[in-house]
C-alpha cells in the first residue's frame, strides 16, 4: 500500500468514526445539525474528536480542534458536514479552521442551507486542500444522525418516525384491550435511548385518554434523562391540566388539530418527530404520505385478534401500499428491532 492509499484508508477510519461521535449531537444541537468531527494530525493520527454542541456553544470543528491543540496544525480535519461560513450564534467554522492551521479538509456532505453554505470554497480560496468524500462516505453519512436535519432542510418539514411494539401478527393490544407489555425490557429501554434523541413525541388523543401517558424519556432506574423530548397531544379534545403528559418542565404542546401537516407545521423548528400514538394515528400519517422511517418492535407473540398496529392508511389496493427499506435489524433481548425508510417514488 503506498502513501496516498495509507492516507485515504486513515481518512475513511476517522470519518466513519466522526459519524459515530456525532451522535451523541442528536437531540441536543436542534435547530443546529448533529454533525461530527475528527483532527488527524500531520502523522495520520487522531488528536481530536467533537460534535456539535448546544445552540450557541461550539461546533464540533472547534470542539475537535479545541482538543487538537497546536498538533491540528498541518493536519487534516474531517467532518460530517462542510464547515459553515457565516456569523450566526458563534463565528465560522472556516475562521477558526484557517487559525488553527490545518492543511487538508474532508467533508462528507455539502450544506444545503444556502445561509451557511461556501466553506469549502473559503477554504480552498486560503490554500487549503478540500476533498468531498467518495460516494459510499457520503451514503454512511446522509443515513446517519445527519438525516433528519437533511430531510429538513430540503423538504421544509421535519422527519417523521412512526413506531410501533407489536405482536408477530401485527396486534398492538389483545382482544380485551390489554397491550402492557407486549415487547420487553430491551425493547423499552431501546425506545427511552430514542426518545433521548428526537426533537418531538406526537400521540392522539385517544392514546392520550387511555393511556394517560407522561411520554419521557427514563433512564434504567426509571428516573428521568437529562434530555427530554417536546411531548405533544394531536387532536381536538381538550388536554387537561391533571394529565400527565403535561409535566412541570414546560415541555409540552397540544396541537389542536386533526391533520398532520398542519401539527408537524405547529412543531416548530424541529428536526425529527416520532409518532408514538395508536392505530388511527398511524393511519392519518401515513395517508398523507408523512412516514419518512418506521421503527417497529416486534414480539415473538401470536395474539390472533385485538387491535392492529395500523388503521386507515388510504390503502384499497395491495398496488396502493406503502412501500418502505429494512435499513436495520437486531435483536433486543427476545425482540426483532426493525428501522425501515420510506420508498422513493
Amino acid at each position: 500500500m503506498n502513501e496516498t492509499s495509507r492516507r485515504r484508508s486513515r481518512e475513511r477510519d476517522a470519518l466513519a468514526e466522526a459519524i459515530t461521535v456525532s451522535a451523541s449531537a442528536l437531540g441536543v444541537s436542534t435547530p443546529n445539525p448533529p454533525v461530527g468531527a475528527v483532527v488527524l494530525d500531520s502523522a495520520g493520527e487522531v488528536v481530536g474528536r467533537g460534535a456539535t454542541e448546544t445552540p450557541g456553544a461550539r461546533h464540533a470543528e472547534v470542539v475537535a480542534l479545541d482538543q487538537a491543540g497546536e498538533r491540528s496544525r498541518g493536519g487534516t480535519l474531517l467532518v460530517t458536514l462542510e464547515p459553515c461560513d457565516h456569523h450566526g450564534r458563534t463565528g465560522p467554522c472556516t475562521a477558526r479552521a484557517l487559525a488553527a492551521g490545518v492543511r487538508r479538509v474532508v467533508y462528507a456532505v455539502g450544506d444545503p442551507n444556502p445561509v451557511a453554505a461556501g466553506g469549502a470554497e473559503t477554504l480552498r480560496r486560503a490554500g487549503v486542500e478540500v476533498t468531498p468524500a467518495d460516494d459510499d462516505e457520503v451514503a454512511a453519512a446522509e443515513d446517519g444522525p445527519l438525516r433528519a436535519w437533511l430531510h429538513r432542510q430540503r423538504s421544509g418539514r421535519p422527519y417523521v418516525t412512526w413506531k410501533y411494539a407489536a405482536s408477530l401478527d401485527g396486534r398492538v393490544a389483545a382482544a380485551d384491550g390489554t397491550s402492557r407489555w407486549i415487547t420487553g425490557p430491551a425493547s423499552r429501554r431501546h425506545v427511552h435511548g430514542r426518545r433521548q434523541e428526537i426533537d418531538a413525541l406526537v400521540v392522539g388523543s385517544g392514546t392520550r385518554l387511555a393511556d394517560d401517558p407522561s411520554l419521557t424519556a427514563r433512564l434504567d432506574d426509571g428516573t428521568p434523562a437529562r434530555r427530554q423530548p417536546l411531548r405533544a397531544v394531536m387532536g381536538l379534545t381538550d388536554v387537561p391540566a391533571e394529565a400527565a403528559v403535561r409535566g412541570t418542565d414546560g415541555r409540552f404542546r397540544h396541537l389542536a388539530t386533526r391533520d398532520p401537516a398542519e401539527a408537524l407545521a405547529l412543531l416548530g423548528d424541529v428536526h425529527h418527530v416520532l409518532v408514538e400514538g395508536g392505530p388511527t394515528l398511524a393511519g392519518a400519517f401515513l395517508a398523507a404520505g408523512l412516514v419518512d422511517e418506521v421503527e417497529a418492535y416486534l414480539a415473538p407473540l401470536v395474539l390472533g385478534a385485538g387491535r392492529s398496529a395500523v388503521d386507515g392508511a388510504g390503502v384499497s389496493t395491495l398496488a396502493g401500499a406503502h412501500g418502505f427499506e429494512i435499513r436495520q435489524t437486531d435483536l433486543l433481548g427476545a425482540d426483532i428491532y426493525l428501522r425501515l425508510t420510506a420508498r422513493s417514488s
